[in-house]
């Protein structure tokens, strides 16, 4: 199969070097492609290989990467795919699958491409715990996961597109009921928001932190409950647009079920003694010895607030919900980031108007 990877980040290169071990002809759409190696390897958590593939082409250029694409596969960040889809736009052709991955927004954004016969399909979360050891060149595979959950636009086609999922990424692969579950779902949108809204509850501008704190591992009871609190929230806005509609959100699995957690100490012990987390730093830079501030430039800021967020929080206002503690988490971000907020590109008017995008 002929497939673009689109992004060379952690799940972007893992992505590419394992289709690519499988036997697949890819190519990876990547910034600075003089640094990349035209084999990819990837490693366990002693750092042997355990695969390892050959890239057919690595280009900046967007035409040379999705013209005789196949399947299209987008690992950027959300606040970039509104770019990313402008410039694939040109490029889409009838039957093309264009997959994000995670798939969380990505309905708003390629909806044009829709419109040209092109099919959308997402992954609700990430198929494996990737980290690059070296760019362009080997990857480590730190925690696959046992199954991947996909969905796509219109919903009928998810079948069809987890069938072929499950052959690519050589693992099972269920159908979701329909794309918006991506969107909702409590991943980074939520894990990673309420962890940085608790973690610098107190920070203003001129206090600095002594070094850069551990993200999963020093995980505290306050950010176990902010996160319990806002996932409250989040199923009461599911339970409403169900209600409304009809609409399965079921798969939109609570925090405390996902994390086998019933309360904020055991979901605290359980996040901080994920394996695959260990080591991982904050959204941090250094600004002088021992000093340290949060990075507002970070993708933990720029898309998991700006845009997953802020898209669950306009869902919910459609739904007409009160979301209280997760309004509170994204005011804090535009207050010390100094942002104003997205306006959500494609987000309909109302619930009705919602569900018509999955049809």
């Amino acid at each position: 199969m002929n497939i673009t990877v689109v992004g060379g980040g952690n799940i972007g290169t893992l992505m590419a070097a394992e289709f690519a071990a499988a036997g697949h002809s890819v190519t990876m759409m990547a910034s600075s492609p003089d640094q990349w190696s035209e084999t990819l390897q990837v490693l366990d958590e002693t750092g042997s290989v355990i695969k390892e593939g050959r890239l057919a082409l690595v280009t900046e250029n967007a035409a040379q990467a999705a013209e005789s694409a196949e399947a299209v596969f987008i690992t950027h960040p959300t606040f970039m795919l509104e770019d990313t889809a402008a410039r694939l736009l040109p490029f889409v052709r009838k039957g093309q699958l264009i997959g994000v991955v995670p798939g969380a927004c990505g309905e708003f954004f390629f909806r044009e491409h829709l419109k040209r016969g092109a099919m959308l399909f997402g992954l609700q979360r990430v198929h494996d715990i990737a980290r690059i050891k070296t760019r362009g060149k080997s990857v480590f595979s730190l925690g696959r996961k046992p199954k991947i959950q996909v969905g796509a636009v219109p919903n009928e086609q998810s079948v069809s597109v987890a069938a072929l999922m499950a052959d690519l990424f050589a693992m099972p692969a269920v159908p979701l009921p329909n794309y918006l579950v991506e969107t909702l779902t409590p991943s980074n949108p939520l894990l990673h928001t309420t962890r940085i809204r608790s973690m610098f509850r107190n920070w203003e501008p001129g206090i600095t932190y002594p070094r850069n704190i551990l993200f999963y591992e020093e995980w505290d009871l306050p950010s176990a409950e902010l996160l319990i609190a806002c996932d409250d929230e989040l199923q009461n806005v599911c339970r409403a647009i169900e209600g409304e509609t009809g609409m399965d959100l079921s798969s939109v699995r609570p925090l405390k079920e996902h994390y086998e957690s019933p309360d904020a100490p055991a979901l605290k012990a359980k996040i901080s003694g994920i394996p695959a987390f260990r080591g991982l730093t904050s959204p941090m830079r250094e600004v002088g010895p021992d000093q340290w501030v949060p990075d507002f430039k970070s993708r933990y800021f720029r898309a998991d607030f700006a845009y997953g967020l802020k898209a669950i929080l306009d869902i919910a206002a459609l739904a007409n919900i009160a979301t209280p503690h997760m309004d509170d988490v994204h005011r804090w971000y535009l207050t010390v980031a100094n942002q104003n907020a997205v306006t959500m590109k494609g987000m309909p008017n109302t619930v009705k108007e919602l569900t018509n995008l999955y049809q």
